[in-house]
């Protein structure tokens, strides 16, 4: 990738930022794993693996993916997911203002309801990148936002090879103020946005399959940057779309991202709390991404990059847990990472961050589902490299209070605190089944072809259609060991 003199001066400013921020990270570190985890009816705690589908939505023009029912069945047979980070739009659900999609809300549900008939579950996510398509005429370059949200004041747009570059352009800079109305000229933006997850909840709010809504992708703060917006802005928009939200819809966690530029990074957040006015605990998780700078210029992993990246994947880490903590200890989901896997050492480093994510007790959602160098499959359908790297042994649900796994191509050990003999799950409503009593594992045929051994458990049932393994934990067990039968 050509990269301007502009860019080059970012990138080396970008840089030096991070190699502060990593230092900072590695001598402060956070928790060793995450507080909590997003549970089911039966108090289990859920682990999310999946991928983010699919960033094609970003430019179609009916707001979804191009993703057929059918390629989610060879998903699973090829990695056993189950879970889906679903991309939506501010301008498919709110075309003109105040006017409300049933159409596009109906195709939704239609998907959801594949992955429902699967197992899966669903985080929904309000996609934005550059604003809008309304911030060039071609249309071509944002996406997320609709025109009629779209105010640049006259402010020129200029064209990039390199998309991050359009963040500097003076245009989609005032766009992003009117939206937080750091300018005072639009205060009713961010009232129809708030508005529209309204509406999504609605009608999402009784589907258990729809288990978090991501409010906001890769929030950026236009002249407002860094904790001043993240503290200030972001988390009152956060607030006020919570708010709405709980006004419909009791049960979906809402899912806080913080601002990308630094944070995707290893840099720290300044986010602020979001108090969620549902009854009982709150329903609030943290869904950062990971984009390592280095690698987000076009470098693989290898050499000195390799060591910039694993540096900013530990500071990344410490700042993640760090974050969550203060947020209430919630918990995390990794909504996205990704590369071109055709990079030197790039599964090394899907590897290294699969690691890093079970070490520390989060779910991840894996950038993206549509097809090429960066996904799971060929245009044609041929399966790609990545998928023997995601195609791994991982825990589905627990009973219990999780803690973190480690997996390996024939070992799963999964981490727990010990409970009493006769204790329900983590929520203590184990049901009048006992069904909470019951953890799942997802194992590959290859390394597993008759299920799995247990030590620090017992195997109640191994499913070979689905490859998952149900099984009980052993009171007082702090570790559960799973191997090939």
């Amino acid at each position: 990738m050509k990269i301007s003199a502009r860019a080059g001066i970012a990138a080396a400013l970008g840089i030096a930022l991070v190699a502060g921020g990593v230092a900072a990270a590695l001598r402060t570190p956070g928790p060793a794993t995450a507080a909590g985890f997003m549970t089911d009816e039966d108090g289990r705690s859920l682990v999310q693996h999946g991928f983010s589908t699919a960033s094609s939505a970003k430019s179609t023009p009916d707001g979804f993916p191009e993703f057929e029912e059918e390629e989610l069945d060879v998903e699973y047979s090829d990695m056993g997911t189950n879970f889906v980070r679903f991309l939506i739009s501010w301008r498919s659900v709110e075309p003109e203002p105040g006017q409300y999609s049933e159409e596009y809300l109906d195709g939704v549900q239609e998907r959801v309801d594949w992955y429902a008939e699967r197992g899966y579950h669903v985080m929904l996510d309000m996609h934005q990148d550059l604003w809008g398509s309304a911030i060039t005429p071609s249309g071509m370059s944002g996406n997320g936002a609709p025109a009629w949200a779209t105010y640049l004041d006259g402010l020129p747009v200029a064209d990039h090879d390199m998309w991050e570059l359009y963040y500097l352009e003076p245009g989609v800079i005032r766009a992003f103020d009117n939206f937080w109305n750091t300018t005072g000229a639009h205060p009713e933006l961010a009232e129809h946005y708030a508005g529209a997850w309204r509406v999504v909840a609605e009608r999402f709010a009784d589907d258990p399959t729809v288990v978090a809504y991501d409010l906001m992708n890769e929030p950026y703060g236009g002249t407002v940057q860094g904790p001043a917006f993240e503290a200030g802005p972001l988390t009152t928009l956060y607030q006020e779309v919570t708010d709405e939200i709980r006004e419909v819809d009791e049960n979906t966690w809402v899912c806080l991202e913080p601002q990308a530029m630094g944070f995707n990074w290893g840099l720290p957040s300044g986010l602020g709390r979001v108090d969620d006015p549902r009854e009982g605990e709150p329903r609030v998780a943290f869904c950062p991404h990971l984009y390592p700078l280095p690698m987000d210029l076009g470098d693989g992993f290898s050499g000195t990059s390799r060591e910039l990246v694993e540096g900013t994947v530990a500071a990344w880490r410490s700042n993640v847990l760090r974050t969550a903590e203060r947020l209430g200890g919630v918990p995390i989901i990794l909504g996205e990472f990704g590369l071109d896997t055709t990079l030197p050492g790039a599964l090394d480093y899907v590897d290294l961050v699969y690691e890093t994510a079970d070490a520390s007790g989060m779910g991840v959602a894996y950038w993206s589902r549509d097809p090429g160098s960066w996904g799971p499959y060929e245009v044609d359908g041929t399966p790609r490299n990545l998928i023997g790297a995601l195609d791994r042994p991982y825990p589905r649900a627990v009973a219990g209070e999780l803690v973190g796994w480690d997996s390996e191509p024939e070992r799963l050990v999964i981490t727990v605190v010990p409970r009493a003999a006769g204790a329900a799950g983590s929520s203590g409503a184990a049901g009048s089944s006992g069904a909470a009593q019951v953890s799942e594992a997802y194992l590959p045929s290859d390394a597993f072809p008759n299920g799995g051994e247990v030590v620090g458990g017992e195997a109640v049932e191994w499913d070979a259609a689905t490859r998952v393994l149900m099984f009980e934990i052993d009171p007082g067990a702090t570790e559960v060991v799973i191997t090939p039968r």
